[in-house]
């Protein structure tokens, strides 16, 4: 709400200390005012108004002028629009046009979208998004035939998250596209949809949605808060704007989810999140978003409820290994030997016999080799990319046992750290999860498991301080709802579970026990 509250402070500051008389004149002289009045006016002859145009958008190579008639002109940017609705519909239309004045223009065009402006600025920004330009000579005004052409790729299924069981189909960089996807799965009046244009020099459109009636009111304000305060010349895809948008800005975890895949989009509005979607971008983002939900894939809804439960477990499992796994093993054989088992000793101590270095360096100098294998797996072209990460994996992990540099114990366990961070549903926590085992390394080699318990410490106070939009990270656990526990690590057969999100109930709003299983029994969603 930091957004929001600033800019209500800002108009409290406006209305209770108004500027003097003077001072006004100072700020907006007359002929500052006459200057910008006349700039934004449009001109009544042909030849200047295509001057002015040509002047705002610096007359660019693909600037098209037609003089329809010998009153009529029109003006597009060339590859932008639909040049068949334009050849067969537009100007046939206007070719037969006896009476040429605006309302009968506007009337007789066969069209859906025409407006009228008397702005120039109107005119220049939505002509860039696609439109044709229709000045009449005599008439101090422009129509504007809004037919942009897009190009975007075909849909195609999702890339980053994929799944076995569910659908196969991802956004693209089209917004239209991705809202028609949406609406397509959510066939509701109650959908809403309200689009901003963020960024000064991008102007990019984005599109606010959320179903009115199981949103909490007090989110879509706050999104919609911050998203008006943004002040910066660009944004190209929202992965950034997410970052913008987060509570807290400096930490390392996600708290705002960005998924490819329009099922788990509309899981999320179903459930009471606030979505956005960015045009350009086939990313869309949902929120307010909890840590556990992160590890929650919406493929789990389409299993039975015993298997999606071992699932989630696995996954919970898998990121204490990633996580933990290494900085034991430092922090044993640096300062705790009596916690290993004498079946163990032996092994270990054969498997370090000629290593030189510490077990802090030999750690972090095989997490550092994953970490640059797996960067230039992603990097490469796929087939490349698949064949650099399993010779290369293969090839340097044999040839730093056999040189000495490390033992061969503490491959296998680099190896499971890193499996075990790819079963993240995730790619942004995934990345999260790689990052933080490092200082936990770093932390067990000074202080062993001293070190360790400190660490996980801070991180847990981390974890407890962050919000999504006001809501606590780690909600359902902290604080505690028991009715949403059923659909967190673990996932209870849907007449048991609460439909909305932890994250996105109301405080105060929680029900009694009796009345959440009325509202649930038969499968009815609240």
């Amino acid at each position: 709400m930091f957004f929001g509250k600033k800019k209500k402070n800002d108009s409290r500051k406006k209305q209770t200390e108004p500027l003097p008389p003077s001072s006004q004149k100072k700020e907006m002289p007359e002929q500052a005012s006459d200057k910008t009045q006349k700039s934004e006016t449009i001109s009544e002859t042909t030849k200047t108004f295509i001057q002015d145009m040509s002047e705002r958008v610096l007359s660019p190579a693909d600037l098209v002028v037609r003089n329809v008639s010998e009153k009529i002109t029109i003006m597009f940017v060339d590859n932008l629009i639909k040049e068949d609705i334009l050849n067969l519909k537009l100007l046939p239309a206007l070719q037969n046009i006896m009476d040429e004045s605006p309302e009968t223009i506007i009337s007789q065009l066969p069209l859906p979208q025409i407006n009228e402006t008397s702005k120039m600025s109107e005119c220049v920004d939505v002509m860039l998004t696609g439109a044709v330009v229709i000045h009449i000579e005599g008439h101090d005004c422009a129509i504007l035939v809004i037919i942009p052409a897009r190009e975007s790729r075909g849909l195609t299924s999702p890339e980053n998250e994929s799944q076995v069981i569910g659908s196969q189909v991802g956004f693209n960089e089209s917004l239209s596209t991705n809202i028609s996807l949406v609406r397509r799965y959510i066939a509701n009046p109650n959908l809403g949809n309200e689009k901003f244009k963020v960024g000064k020099q991008t102007n990019t459109a984005l599109s606010i949605m959320y179903i009115k009636g199981i949103v909490a009111e007090q989110n879509v304000n706050t999104i919609r808060q911050r998203i008006e305060a943004l002040d910066i010349q660009d944004i190209i895809d929202s992965t950034e704007l997410s970052e913008l948008l987060d509570d807290n800005k400096l930490s390392f975890f996600p708290q705002m989810l960005t998924t490819e895949r329009p099922d788990r989009f509309c899981d999320g509005l179903l459930s009471g999140k606030v979505g956005i979607l960015v045009d350009g971008s086939s990313m869309a983002i949902l929120c307010p978003y909890s840590f556990i939900e992160f590890f929650q894939s919406r493929e789990d809804k389409n299993l039975r409820w015993p298997i999606a439960t071992f699932l989630r477990l696995l996954r919970f499992v898998a990121i204490l290994i990633s996580i933990f796994l290494t900085p034991l093993y430092v922090g044993a054989l640096t300062f705790h030997y009596e916690v290993i088992p004498q079946s163990l000793l032996v092994p270990l101590s054969e498997s370090r016999a000629r290593v030189p270095f510490p077990p802090i360096l030999e750690a972090l100098f095989l997490e550092l080799i994953m970490e640059l294998l797996r960067e230039a797996g992603a990097r490469l072209p796929t087939k490349i990319g698949q064949t650099i990460g399993i010779v290369g994996g293969i090839v340097l992990g044999t040839a730093a046992v056999q040189a000495g540099i490390t033992s061969n114990i503490l491959i296998i366990i680099v190896a499971l750290c890193a499996l075990s961070s790819f079963i993240t549903p995730s790619y942004m926590m995934g990345n999260v999860i790689r990052i933080v085992r490092f200082p936990i390394i770093i932390m067990a080699g000074f202080w062993g498991f001293y070190g360790i318990m400190l660490a996980f410490c801070i991180l847990l106070i981390h974890l407890l301080r962050l919000t999504s939009l006001g809501a606590p990270y780690l909600s359902p656990f902290y604080p505690p709802r028991i009715r949403s526990w059923g659909d967190s690590i673990i996932r209870f057969p849907y007449r048991f579970t609460v439909r909305k999100s932890a994250t996105t109930r109301v405080d105060g709003a929680e029900f009694s026990s009796k009345q959440d299983g009325q509202k649930n029994d038969g499968n009815v969603k609240e």
